[in-house]
Protein backbone atom coordinates (compact mmCIF):
# COMPACT_ATOMS: atom_id res chain seq x y z
CA UNK A 1 0.00 0.00 0.00
CA UNK A 2 1.63 3.24 -0.97
CA UNK A 3 -1.08 5.78 -0.09
CA UNK A 4 -4.08 6.43 2.43
CA UNK A 5 -6.74 5.10 -0.36
CA UNK A 6 -5.19 2.14 -1.07
CA UNK A 7 -6.64 1.02 2.51
CA UNK A 8 -9.95 1.01 0.98
CA UNK A 9 -9.47 -0.07 -2.52
CA UNK A 10 -7.48 -2.95 -1.91
CA UNK A 11 -10.01 -4.23 0.55
CA UNK A 12 -12.92 -3.55 -2.39
CA UNK A 13 -10.67 -5.44 -4.64
CA UNK A 14 -10.23 -8.60 -2.76
CA UNK A 15 -13.31 -8.56 -0.10
CA UNK A 16 -15.96 -6.11 -1.54
CA UNK A 17 -18.87 -8.05 0.49
CA UNK A 18 -17.22 -8.13 3.52
CA UNK A 19 -18.76 -5.23 5.50
CA UNK A 20 -16.16 -2.27 6.42
CA UNK A 21 -18.72 0.06 8.36
CA UNK A 22 -21.71 -0.31 10.65
CA UNK A 23 -23.70 2.76 11.37
CA UNK A 24 -26.46 1.88 13.51
CA UNK A 25 -28.53 -0.12 11.27
CA UNK A 26 -26.96 0.49 7.85
CA UNK A 27 -24.06 -1.90 6.88
CA UNK A 28 -21.62 -0.40 4.09
CA UNK A 29 -19.55 -3.42 2.28
CA UNK A 30 -16.12 -2.19 1.18
CA UNK A 31 -17.38 -2.75 -2.27
CA UNK A 32 -20.13 -0.34 -1.48
CA UNK A 33 -18.08 2.35 0.60
CA UNK A 34 -15.26 2.09 -2.28
CA UNK A 35 -18.14 3.15 -4.85
CA UNK A 36 -19.32 6.02 -2.92
CA UNK A 37 -15.73 6.97 -2.69
CA UNK A 38 -15.55 6.99 -6.58
CA UNK A 39 -18.48 8.61 -6.63
CA UNK A 40 -17.44 11.40 -4.49
CA UNK A 41 -14.23 11.81 -6.49
CA UNK A 42 -15.48 12.39 -9.80
CA UNK A 43 -17.62 14.99 -8.43
CA UNK A 44 -15.09 16.72 -6.75
CA UNK A 45 -12.79 16.57 -9.99
CA UNK A 46 -14.92 18.68 -11.36
CA UNK A 47 -14.25 21.59 -9.05
CA UNK A 48 -11.00 23.49 -10.70
CA UNK A 49 -9.02 22.56 -7.52
CA UNK A 50 -5.29 22.10 -8.03
CA UNK A 51 -4.12 18.32 -6.20
CA UNK A 52 -3.16 19.52 -2.91
CA UNK A 53 -5.98 21.61 -2.01
CA UNK A 54 -7.45 21.23 1.19
CA UNK A 55 -11.00 20.45 1.62
CA UNK A 56 -12.38 20.79 4.96
CA UNK A 57 -14.84 17.76 6.57
CA UNK A 58 -16.69 19.23 9.20
CA UNK A 59 -19.12 16.12 9.18
CA UNK A 60 -20.35 14.05 12.42
CA UNK A 61 -19.13 10.33 12.85
CA UNK A 62 -20.63 8.28 9.92
CA UNK A 63 -20.60 5.86 6.89
CA UNK A 64 -20.76 9.21 5.13
CA UNK A 65 -17.75 11.04 6.94
CA UNK A 66 -15.30 7.61 6.11
CA UNK A 67 -16.69 8.00 2.57
CA UNK A 68 -16.06 11.52 2.20
CA UNK A 69 -12.71 10.76 3.37
CA UNK A 70 -11.67 8.36 1.13
CA UNK A 71 -13.26 10.32 -1.91
CA UNK A 72 -10.98 13.60 -1.20
CA UNK A 73 -8.14 11.09 -1.13
CA UNK A 74 -8.88 9.43 -4.57
CA UNK A 75 -9.48 13.45 -6.09
CA UNK A 76 -6.33 14.37 -4.90
CA UNK A 77 -7.18 16.54 -1.92
CA UNK A 78 -6.13 16.97 1.52
CA UNK A 79 -8.57 16.02 3.94
CA UNK A 80 -9.16 18.22 7.02
CA UNK A 81 -11.36 16.75 9.25
CA UNK A 82 -12.82 19.34 11.98
CA UNK A 83 -14.49 18.46 15.47
CA UNK A 84 -18.35 19.07 15.31
CA UNK A 85 -18.23 19.99 18.53
CA UNK A 86 -16.34 23.37 17.96
CA UNK A 87 -17.99 26.53 17.52
CA UNK A 88 -17.91 28.80 14.55
CA UNK A 89 -15.31 31.26 15.73
CA UNK A 90 -12.80 28.11 16.06
CA UNK A 91 -14.02 26.47 13.15
CA UNK A 92 -13.94 29.60 11.18
CA UNK A 93 -10.08 29.82 12.25
CA UNK A 94 -9.10 26.20 11.37
CA UNK A 95 -10.35 26.88 7.42
CA UNK A 96 -8.97 30.21 7.22
CA UNK A 97 -5.51 29.45 8.29
CA UNK A 98 -5.68 25.74 6.19
CA UNK A 99 -6.75 27.89 3.13
CA UNK A 100 -9.43 25.45 2.58
CA UNK A 101 -11.12 25.81 -0.85
CA UNK A 102 -14.02 23.76 -0.29
CA UNK A 103 -15.97 22.31 2.42
CA UNK A 104 -18.69 19.16 3.27
CA UNK A 105 -20.61 19.42 5.93
CA UNK A 106 -24.18 18.19 6.98
CA UNK A 107 -27.76 20.53 6.74
CA UNK A 108 -27.32 21.07 10.29
CA UNK A 109 -23.61 21.87 11.12
CA UNK A 110 -23.86 24.40 7.50
CA UNK A 111 -24.47 27.69 9.78
CA UNK A 112 -21.45 27.06 11.29
CA UNK A 113 -19.76 27.53 8.28
CA UNK A 114 -21.17 30.80 7.39
CA UNK A 115 -18.60 33.71 6.60
CA UNK A 116 -15.62 30.84 6.57
CA UNK A 117 -16.48 29.52 2.81
CA UNK A 118 -18.18 31.15 0.42
CA UNK A 119 -21.75 28.95 -0.26
CA UNK A 120 -21.04 27.85 -3.48
CA UNK A 121 -17.99 26.17 -1.88
CA UNK A 122 -19.98 24.30 1.36
CA UNK A 123 -21.67 20.90 -0.07
CA UNK A 124 -22.92 18.15 1.35
CA UNK A 125 -22.45 14.40 1.40
CA UNK A 126 -25.39 13.49 -0.50
CA UNK A 127 -24.52 15.87 -3.02
CA UNK A 128 -21.45 13.90 -3.74
CA UNK A 129 -22.68 10.23 -3.68
CA UNK A 130 -26.27 10.74 -5.26
CA UNK A 131 -24.78 11.85 -8.17
CA UNK A 132 -25.08 9.76 -11.47
CA UNK A 133 -20.90 9.32 -12.14
CA UNK A 134 -20.06 10.95 -16.10
CA UNK A 135 -19.85 8.05 -18.15
CA UNK A 136 -15.97 8.95 -19.02
CA UNK A 137 -14.32 8.91 -15.25
CA UNK A 138 -12.44 11.95 -15.08
CA UNK A 139 -8.42 11.31 -14.49
CA UNK A 140 -7.81 11.55 -11.18
CA UNK A 141 -4.37 13.28 -9.80
CA UNK A 142 -1.46 10.91 -8.68
CA UNK A 143 -0.10 11.09 -5.15
CA UNK A 144 2.75 8.93 -3.69
CA UNK A 145 3.66 8.16 0.01
CA UNK A 146 5.46 11.53 0.32
CA UNK A 147 2.85 14.15 0.04
CA UNK A 148 0.82 15.82 1.94
CA UNK A 149 -2.60 13.38 3.46
CA UNK A 150 -4.10 15.17 5.94
CA UNK A 151 -3.90 18.43 8.36
CA UNK A 152 -4.64 17.06 12.08
CA UNK A 153 -5.32 20.79 14.10
CA UNK A 154 -3.91 20.69 17.51
CA UNK A 155 -4.10 23.75 19.89
CA UNK A 156 -0.32 25.09 20.06
CA UNK A 157 1.52 26.63 23.34
CA UNK A 158 0.57 30.18 22.22
CA UNK A 159 -3.13 29.94 21.96
CA UNK A 160 -3.48 29.62 18.07
CA UNK A 161 -4.56 25.81 16.33
CA UNK A 162 -1.18 24.20 14.74
CA UNK A 163 -2.34 22.41 11.62
CA UNK A 164 0.14 19.16 11.75
CA UNK A 165 0.82 17.91 8.41
CA UNK A 166 0.74 14.30 7.98
CA UNK A 167 1.94 12.62 4.84
CA UNK A 168 0.57 8.50 3.26
CA UNK A 169 3.54 7.68 4.60
CA UNK A 170 2.89 8.36 8.68
CA UNK A 171 -0.73 7.68 8.51
CA UNK A 172 0.17 4.13 7.11
CA UNK A 173 2.77 3.40 9.41
CA UNK A 174 0.85 4.14 11.94
CA UNK A 175 -1.71 2.02 10.77
CA UNK A 176 0.46 -0.70 10.18
CA UNK A 177 2.53 -0.49 13.36
CA UNK A 178 -1.01 -0.49 15.61
CA UNK A 179 -2.85 -2.90 13.64
CA UNK A 180 0.12 -5.20 14.16
CA UNK A 181 0.80 -4.84 17.89
CA UNK A 182 -2.90 -4.98 18.59
CA UNK A 183 -3.31 -8.35 16.68
CA UNK A 184 -6.01 -6.65 14.42
CA UNK A 185 -7.81 -9.34 11.70
CA UNK A 186 -10.15 -9.22 9.45
CA UNK A 187 -12.63 -10.79 12.03
CA UNK A 188 -12.16 -7.20 14.50
CA UNK A 189 -14.78 -4.36 15.12
CA UNK A 190 -13.43 -1.00 16.15
CA UNK A 191 -16.03 0.69 17.98
CA UNK A 192 -15.29 4.81 16.65
CA UNK A 193 -15.80 6.30 19.35
CA UNK A 194 -13.02 8.83 19.43
CA UNK A 195 -13.45 11.98 16.27
CA UNK A 196 -12.60 11.69 13.37
CA UNK A 197 -10.31 15.16 13.77
CA UNK A 198 -8.47 13.63 16.79
CA UNK A 199 -5.63 11.83 15.77
CA UNK A 200 -6.38 8.67 17.94
CA UNK A 201 -9.98 8.40 16.03
CA UNK A 202 -8.60 8.63 12.52
CA UNK A 203 -6.17 5.96 13.29
CA UNK A 204 -8.96 3.44 14.96
CA UNK A 205 -10.31 3.28 11.29
CA UNK A 206 -7.13 3.06 9.07
CA UNK A 207 -5.84 0.39 11.68
CA UNK A 208 -9.05 -1.45 11.13
CA UNK A 209 -9.07 -1.19 7.76
CA UNK A 210 -5.19 -1.62 7.28
CA UNK A 211 -6.52 -5.08 8.81
CA UNK A 212 -9.44 -5.46 6.51
CA UNK A 213 -11.65 -5.26 10.33
CA UNK A 214 -14.97 -3.59 10.54
CA UNK A 215 -15.69 0.37 11.94
CA UNK A 216 -18.55 0.29 14.00
CA UNK A 217 -19.96 3.74 14.55
CA UNK A 218 -21.05 5.37 17.55
CA UNK A 219 -22.01 8.68 18.10
CA UNK A 220 -23.99 8.39 21.59
CA UNK A 221 -21.50 9.21 23.93
CA UNK A 222 -23.71 8.30 27.09
CA UNK A 223 -22.25 5.04 28.68
CA UNK A 224 -24.96 2.98 28.90
CA UNK A 225 -25.62 3.69 24.80
CA UNK A 226 -22.01 2.32 24.38
CA UNK A 227 -23.18 -0.81 26.33
CA UNK A 228 -25.45 -1.43 23.85
CA UNK A 229 -23.10 -0.73 21.14
CA UNK A 230 -20.91 -2.98 22.40
CA UNK A 231 -23.34 -5.65 23.15
CA UNK A 232 -25.34 -5.66 20.01
CA UNK A 233 -22.57 -5.37 17.14
CA UNK A 234 -20.28 -7.70 19.06
CA UNK A 235 -17.65 -4.89 18.86
CA UNK A 236 -13.84 -6.81 19.88
CA UNK A 237 -11.80 -3.24 20.33
CA UNK A 238 -12.50 -0.16 22.33
CA UNK A 239 -10.57 2.77 22.55
CA UNK A 240 -11.10 5.66 24.81
CA UNK A 241 -9.46 8.51 26.85
CA UNK A 242 -9.36 8.85 30.98
CA UNK A 243 -13.02 10.38 30.75
CA UNK A 244 -14.65 7.60 28.98
CA UNK A 245 -13.67 5.15 31.77
CA UNK A 246 -14.99 7.68 34.27
CA UNK A 247 -18.01 7.41 32.98
CA UNK A 248 -18.07 3.72 31.80
CA UNK A 249 -17.12 2.66 35.45
CA UNK A 250 -19.42 5.02 36.63
CA UNK A 251 -22.57 4.20 39.08
CA UNK A 252 -25.09 5.02 36.48
CA UNK A 253 -23.26 2.71 33.54
CA UNK A 254 -23.64 -0.97 33.15
CA UNK A 255 -20.41 -1.35 32.11
CA UNK A 256 -19.00 -3.20 34.85
CA UNK A 257 -22.04 -5.34 35.49
CA UNK A 258 -22.51 -6.37 31.80
CA UNK A 259 -20.53 -9.18 30.24
CA UNK A 260 -19.30 -8.57 26.25
CA UNK A 261 -18.86 -12.38 24.86
CA UNK A 262 -16.71 -10.40 21.96
CA UNK A 263 -15.13 -7.29 23.53
CA UNK A 264 -11.16 -8.76 23.47
CA UNK A 265 -9.15 -5.30 23.92
CA UNK A 266 -9.00 -1.55 25.32
CA UNK A 267 -6.92 1.34 24.76
CA UNK A 268 -6.46 4.38 26.41
CA UNK A 269 -4.42 7.54 25.46
CA UNK A 270 -5.03 10.99 26.52
CA UNK A 271 -3.52 10.73 29.72
CA UNK A 272 -3.28 8.29 32.40
CA UNK A 273 -5.35 5.53 33.07
CA UNK A 274 -4.27 5.33 36.82
CA UNK A 275 -4.47 2.60 39.09
CA UNK A 276 -8.57 3.22 40.24
CA UNK A 277 -9.19 2.81 36.83
CA UNK A 278 -7.18 -0.32 36.17
CA UNK A 279 -8.17 -2.09 39.26
CA UNK A 280 -11.94 -1.70 38.52
CA UNK A 281 -11.62 -2.65 34.74
CA UNK A 282 -9.95 -5.69 35.66
CA UNK A 283 -12.57 -6.32 38.39
CA UNK A 284 -15.07 -6.30 36.00
CA UNK A 285 -13.39 -7.74 32.92
CA UNK A 286 -10.43 -10.11 33.84
CA UNK A 287 -10.08 -11.36 30.27
CA UNK A 288 -9.88 -7.97 28.83
CA UNK A 289 -6.77 -7.39 27.27
CA UNK A 290 -5.81 -3.28 28.29
CA UNK A 291 -3.03 -1.20 26.19
CA UNK A 292 -2.14 1.81 27.44
CA UNK A 293 -1.00 3.78 24.98
CA UNK A 294 1.03 7.50 24.52
CA UNK A 295 1.40 9.50 21.82
CA UNK A 296 1.47 12.71 20.17
CA UNK A 297 -0.66 14.42 16.89
CA UNK A 298 3.13 15.31 15.95
CA UNK A 299 4.04 11.77 15.97
CA UNK A 300 0.75 9.82 16.16
CA UNK A 301 1.95 6.97 17.88
CA UNK A 302 4.92 7.20 20.35
CA UNK A 303 4.48 3.87 22.74
CA UNK A 304 2.75 0.92 24.31
CA UNK A 305 2.59 -0.19 27.57
CA UNK A 306 2.74 -4.46 27.14
CA UNK A 307 -0.52 -5.69 28.90
CA UNK A 308 1.61 -8.33 31.02
CA UNK A 309 2.98 -5.52 32.47
CA UNK A 310 -0.31 -3.91 33.25
CA UNK A 311 -0.53 -4.91 36.48
CA UNK A 312 2.77 -4.03 38.44
CA UNK A 313 2.93 -0.72 36.36
CA UNK A 314 -0.39 0.55 35.94
CA UNK A 315 1.19 4.42 35.60
CA UNK A 316 3.54 3.43 33.13
CA UNK A 317 2.99 4.20 29.11
CA UNK A 318 5.71 1.51 28.45
CA UNK A 319 8.11 1.43 25.42
CA UNK A 320 8.22 2.72 21.58
CA UNK A 321 6.29 0.97 19.10
CA UNK A 322 7.70 -0.89 16.71
CA UNK A 323 10.10 0.63 14.15
CA UNK A 324 10.03 3.66 16.73
CA UNK A 325 12.60 4.86 19.02
CA UNK A 326 12.01 7.25 22.46
CA UNK A 327 14.47 9.10 23.74
CA UNK A 328 14.43 11.01 26.84
CA UNK A 329 16.72 13.72 26.83
CA UNK A 330 18.16 16.36 29.11
CA UNK A 331 18.88 20.49 28.46
CA UNK A 332 21.98 19.65 26.76
CA UNK A 333 20.80 16.89 24.43
CA UNK A 334 21.87 14.07 26.42
CA UNK A 335 20.17 10.57 27.21
CA UNK A 336 19.08 11.13 30.77
CA UNK A 337 19.34 8.01 33.29
CA UNK A 338 16.74 6.15 34.43
CA UNK A 339 14.63 7.60 37.08
CA UNK A 340 15.63 11.22 35.78
CA UNK A 341 13.50 13.54 34.42
CA UNK A 342 13.98 14.98 30.45
CA UNK A 343 12.24 15.91 27.55
CA UNK A 344 10.40 13.01 25.26
CA UNK A 345 11.92 12.66 21.84
CA UNK A 346 10.19 10.68 18.97
CA UNK A 347 11.78 9.34 16.43
CA UNK A 348 10.11 6.88 12.97
CA UNK A 349 8.23 6.77 10.23
CA UNK A 350 5.30 8.40 12.05
CA UNK A 351 7.16 11.53 12.72
CA UNK A 352 5.27 14.25 10.97
CA UNK A 353 6.10 16.49 8.05
CA UNK A 354 5.56 19.27 10.64
CA UNK A 355 3.30 22.80 11.16
CA UNK A 356 1.71 23.76 7.79
CA UNK A 357 2.42 27.64 7.48
CA UNK A 358 4.34 27.81 10.73
CA UNK A 359 8.27 27.75 9.98
CA UNK A 360 9.26 28.94 13.39
CA UNK A 361 7.25 26.44 15.29
CA UNK A 362 8.43 23.72 13.21
CA UNK A 363 11.90 24.54 13.68
CA UNK A 364 11.08 24.59 17.52
CA UNK A 365 9.69 20.97 17.36
CA UNK A 366 11.00 19.14 14.04
CA UNK A 367 14.92 18.94 14.67
CA UNK A 368 17.27 17.37 12.91
CA UNK A 369 18.41 14.16 15.28
CA UNK A 370 22.10 14.99 16.81
CA UNK A 371 24.74 13.39 15.88
CA UNK A 372 23.98 12.36 12.08
CA UNK A 373 26.43 14.06 9.57
CA UNK A 374 25.89 15.13 6.23
CA UNK A 375 24.31 13.91 3.60
CA UNK A 376 22.63 11.45 6.44
CA UNK A 377 19.44 13.66 7.66
CA UNK A 378 16.74 12.73 10.25
CA UNK A 379 14.33 14.86 11.85
CA UNK A 380 13.06 14.04 15.39
CA UNK A 381 10.38 15.41 17.52
CA UNK A 382 10.55 17.27 20.63
CA UNK A 383 7.43 16.75 22.28
CA UNK A 384 7.48 19.24 25.49
CA UNK A 385 6.70 16.46 27.65
CA UNK A 386 8.46 15.54 30.42
CA UNK A 387 8.98 11.95 31.39
CA UNK A 388 11.51 9.10 32.86
CA UNK A 389 12.40 6.15 32.45
CA UNK A 390 12.79 2.99 34.85
CA UNK A 391 15.40 0.12 34.75
CA UNK A 392 13.64 -1.94 32.62
CA UNK A 393 12.90 0.80 30.02
CA UNK A 394 9.22 1.45 30.52
CA UNK A 395 8.53 5.11 29.83
CA UNK A 396 6.46 6.91 32.73
CA UNK A 397 4.83 10.81 31.89
CA UNK A 398 6.03 13.64 34.75
CA UNK A 399 4.77 16.61 33.03
CA UNK A 400 4.75 19.53 30.21
CA UNK A 401 6.95 22.54 29.50
CA UNK A 402 4.28 24.57 28.73
CA UNK A 403 1.40 24.91 29.90
CA UNK A 404 -0.61 22.52 27.26
CA UNK A 405 -2.92 20.52 29.16
CA UNK A 406 -5.46 17.64 28.12
CA UNK A 407 -8.87 18.04 28.91
CA UNK A 408 -11.73 15.02 27.71
CA UNK A 409 -8.43 13.94 25.34
CA UNK A 410 -8.04 17.24 23.60
CA UNK A 411 -4.92 19.54 24.04
CA UNK A 412 -5.93 23.15 25.06
CA UNK A 413 -4.34 25.74 26.57
CA UNK A 414 -5.46 28.86 29.04
CA UNK A 415 -4.06 31.45 26.22
CA UNK A 416 -6.46 29.75 23.57
CA UNK A 417 -9.57 29.58 26.30
CA UNK A 418 -8.70 32.96 27.16
CA UNK A 419 -8.54 34.27 23.74
CA UNK A 420 -12.11 32.39 23.08
CA UNK A 421 -14.19 34.12 25.92
CA UNK A 422 -12.26 37.92 25.13
CA UNK A 423 -14.13 37.77 22.33
CA UNK A 424 -17.11 38.00 23.62
CA UNK A 425 -16.78 41.41 24.24
CA UNK A 426 -17.90 41.79 27.84
CA UNK A 427 -14.84 41.93 29.31
CA UNK A 428 -11.58 44.34 29.98
CA UNK A 429 -9.11 40.82 31.08
CA UNK A 430 -9.37 37.16 31.52
CA UNK A 431 -7.07 34.84 32.94
CA UNK A 432 -8.06 31.62 32.83
CA UNK A 433 -6.41 28.53 35.03
CA UNK A 434 -6.23 24.32 34.43
CA UNK A 435 -6.43 22.87 37.41
CA UNK A 436 -6.27 19.05 38.80
CA UNK A 437 -9.72 17.39 38.76
CA UNK A 438 -10.09 16.31 42.88
CA UNK A 439 -8.62 12.89 42.14
CA UNK A 440 -6.93 11.08 38.84
CA UNK A 441 -9.65 9.97 37.43
CA UNK A 442 -11.62 13.56 36.77
CA UNK A 443 -10.22 15.60 34.18
CA UNK A 444 -8.74 19.13 34.73
CA UNK A 445 -10.92 21.85 35.75
CA UNK A 446 -10.81 25.41 33.71
CA UNK A 447 -11.64 28.24 36.39
CA UNK A 448 -11.72 31.63 35.01
CA UNK A 449 -11.50 34.89 36.82
CA UNK A 450 -12.76 38.04 34.66
CA UNK A 451 -12.35 41.91 34.94
CA UNK A 452 -15.74 43.03 33.35
CA UNK A 453 -15.91 45.43 30.65
CA UNK A 454 -18.96 47.63 31.94
CA UNK A 455 -20.71 48.39 35.42
CA UNK A 456 -23.83 46.66 33.32
CA UNK A 457 -21.76 43.11 33.00
CA UNK A 458 -23.85 40.47 33.05
CA UNK A 459 -21.79 36.64 34.53
CA UNK A 460 -25.26 34.83 33.10
CA UNK A 461 -24.70 36.44 29.48
CA UNK A 462 -20.88 35.78 29.69
CA UNK A 463 -21.37 31.94 30.75
CA UNK A 464 -24.31 31.54 28.43
CA UNK A 465 -21.67 32.61 25.52
CA UNK A 466 -19.44 30.06 26.85
CA UNK A 467 -22.06 27.55 26.56
CA UNK A 468 -22.70 28.28 23.23
CA UNK A 469 -19.24 29.09 21.74
CA UNK A 470 -16.94 27.10 23.62
CA UNK A 471 -17.01 23.26 22.84
CA UNK A 472 -17.41 21.17 26.00
CA UNK A 473 -13.26 20.85 26.63
CA UNK A 474 -13.07 24.78 27.06
CA UNK A 475 -15.97 25.42 29.11
CA UNK A 476 -15.30 26.63 32.71
CA UNK A 477 -16.27 25.25 35.32
CA UNK A 478 -16.35 28.14 37.42
CA UNK A 479 -16.27 32.16 36.85
CA UNK A 480 -15.54 34.51 39.44
CA UNK A 481 -15.66 38.35 38.82
CA UNK A 482 -13.02 40.90 39.91
CA UNK A 483 -13.12 44.56 39.70
CA UNK A 484 -9.34 44.19 39.08
CA UNK A 485 -7.33 41.47 38.07
CA UNK A 486 -3.71 41.44 39.81
CA UNK A 487 -1.05 42.57 37.40
CA UNK A 488 2.54 42.14 37.78
CA UNK A 489 4.95 45.18 37.90
CA UNK A 490 4.87 44.60 33.55
CA UNK A 491 1.60 45.13 33.96
CA UNK A 492 0.29 41.45 32.72
CA UNK A 493 -2.54 39.43 34.82
CA UNK A 494 -0.54 37.87 37.80
CA UNK A 495 -1.70 34.54 37.36
CA UNK A 496 -0.36 33.01 40.28
CA UNK A 497 -2.03 35.35 42.59
CA UNK A 498 -5.32 34.48 40.80
CA UNK A 499 -5.04 31.20 41.07
CA UNK A 500 -3.98 31.89 45.15
CA UNK A 501 -7.45 34.08 45.12
CA UNK A 502 -9.22 31.65 43.27
CA UNK A 503 -8.11 29.02 45.75
CA UNK A 504 -9.36 30.86 48.46
CA UNK A 505 -12.49 31.17 46.89
CA UNK A 506 -13.13 27.76 45.98
CA UNK A 507 -12.10 26.79 49.94
CA UNK A 508 -14.65 29.26 51.23
CA UNK A 509 -11.86 31.48 53.17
Amino acid sequence: MYTVADLLLSNARTRADAPAVLDGPEIVTYGQLADRAHRGADRLAAHPLPPGSRIVLLLPRSAEAVACYFAAHLAGLVPVFVHDQLRRRQISRIVSHAEAALALTSRRLAPRLSGALPEDRVRTPQHLMTATPDATRPVLPRTIGRDLAGLIYTSGTTGGAKGVMLSHDNLLSGARIVADYLALTAQDRTLALMPFSFDYGLNQVLATFHAGGTVVIQRSPFAPDICRTLLNHEVTGLAGVPTLWRDLLGPRSPFTRTRFPSLRYLTNTGGPLGVPTVRAIRAAHPKLTVFAMYGLTEAFRSTYLAPARLDDKPTSVGRAIPNCHIDVLDEDGRPCPPGVVGEIVHRGPTVALGYWRDPEATARVFRPRAGLRPPLRETVVHSGDLGRTDTEGDLYITGRRDELTKIQGIRVTPTEIEADISAAGLTAGVVALIVAGPDERQDPAVLVAVEPRAPSFDLDALRAYCSAELPPHMRPLRIEVFDSLPRTPHGKPDRKRVLALLTRIREGR
